[in-house]
């Protein structure tokens, strides 16, 4: 006989793990998983800042772009910085998709007229004014 068979009112005793342990551990993936979205959010930034520079330039002066290199940058920064930064997976693995996409559609069509760099400008207003006025969930 077993001791449950004497006490059907005793308590089962299973192993558990040790809650300070596994505390510990998902702390450090997490805090890993933040250093690497901070990386990840600082480098999708500057890329799609040093590609913006060219598209806001070339438009204010009237001058062309040279190539589209500053678009590929700017599209692959974008990409990162979603990776990132946006929370939902649908929208997160579609704004990445869509800047793979636009990003080799430039570099096969292989020039940027003046109507695609207004739409770039625009739409980065646009993703800049909502995470500005976005509130924090935090």
């Amino acid at each position: 006989m077993t001791v449950q068979d004497q006490d059907p009112q005793a308590p089962t005793r299973q192993a558990q793990p040790d809650p300070s342990r596994s505390s510990r551990d998902e702390d450090q993936r997490s805090g890993e998983d933040r250093h690497l979205a901070t990386a990840e959010m600082m480098i999708g930034t500057a890329m799609m800042f040093i590609g913006f520079i060219d598209v806001l330039t070339s438009i204010s002066s009237g001058s062309e772009m040279g190539g589209v290199f500053p678009l590929l940058l700017y599209f692959a920064g974008l990409a990162i910085w979603a990776h990132a930064t946006i929370v939902n997976p649908t929208v997160r693995y579609t704004v990445i998709t869509m800047a793979i996409v636009l990003g080799l559609a430039f570099f096969h069509y292989g020039e940027v007229h003046f109507w695609h760099k207004q739409a770039i400008f625009w739409s980065t207003v646009a993703i800049v004014m909502y995470f500005m006025f976005k509130t924090s969930t935090k």
